[in-house]
C-alpha cells in the first residue's frame, strides 16, 4: 500500500515530519517576520521554508516561501527529485495568509486547487 507523507523544512534547516497546522503556520510567521521586516538566515540570506507533500513509490509536491511572500511550486516523479512533471510555478508578494492556504491544500491533497491559482511559469 503506497504511503502519504509530508514534511515541513523551517528555515533553520530543521525538518518537522506530519506538522500540524500550528508548526505551519509559526515556520510562515518566521519567514514572513515583522511588518516592513524581511526575515533573513544568520548569514543574511533570505528566508524560506519548504512543504512536501508525497508517496513512498511516486509523486513528490512542494510549495516553497520565502521572504518577501515569492511562493514556489514544484511537481516531481518522486522525492529523489528525478523527473520535474512541470516547470517550476512561482508568485510574488503573496500574503501570508495566502501562502498558508497554498499549504493547508497540499496538506490536504488537493494539488489541483493548488495547480489552478494564478502562477507565473518558468524557472
Amino acid at each position: 500500500m503506497t504511503q502519504a507523507w509530508f514534511i515541513l523544512t523551517r528555515a533553520d534547516g530543521r525538518d518537522i515530519c506530519a506538522p500540524s497546522p500550528t508548526q505551519l503556520a509559526d515556520a510562515l510567521a518566521e519567514v514572513y517576520g515583522k511588518p516592513g521586516k524581511s526575515a533573513a538566515t544568520a548569514d543574511g540570506s533570505p528566508a524560506a521554508v519548504l512543504l512536501r507533500f508525497g508517496y513512498d513509490d511516486g509523486l513528490m509536491y512542494q510549495v516553497e516561501v520565502a521572504s518577501g511572500g515569492v511562493v514556489t511550486f514544484e511537481e516531481w516523479s518522486d522525492r529523489d527529485c528525478e523527473i520535474a512533471l512541470a516547470s517550476p510555478r512561482r508568485m510574488s508578494a503573496l500574503k501570508q495568509a495566502d501562502a498558508l492556504q497554498l499549504w493547508q491544500w497540499l496538506a490536504q491533497r488537493q494539488v489541483a486547487k493548488i495547480r489552478s491559482q494564478p502562477w507565473q511559469s518558468g524557472g
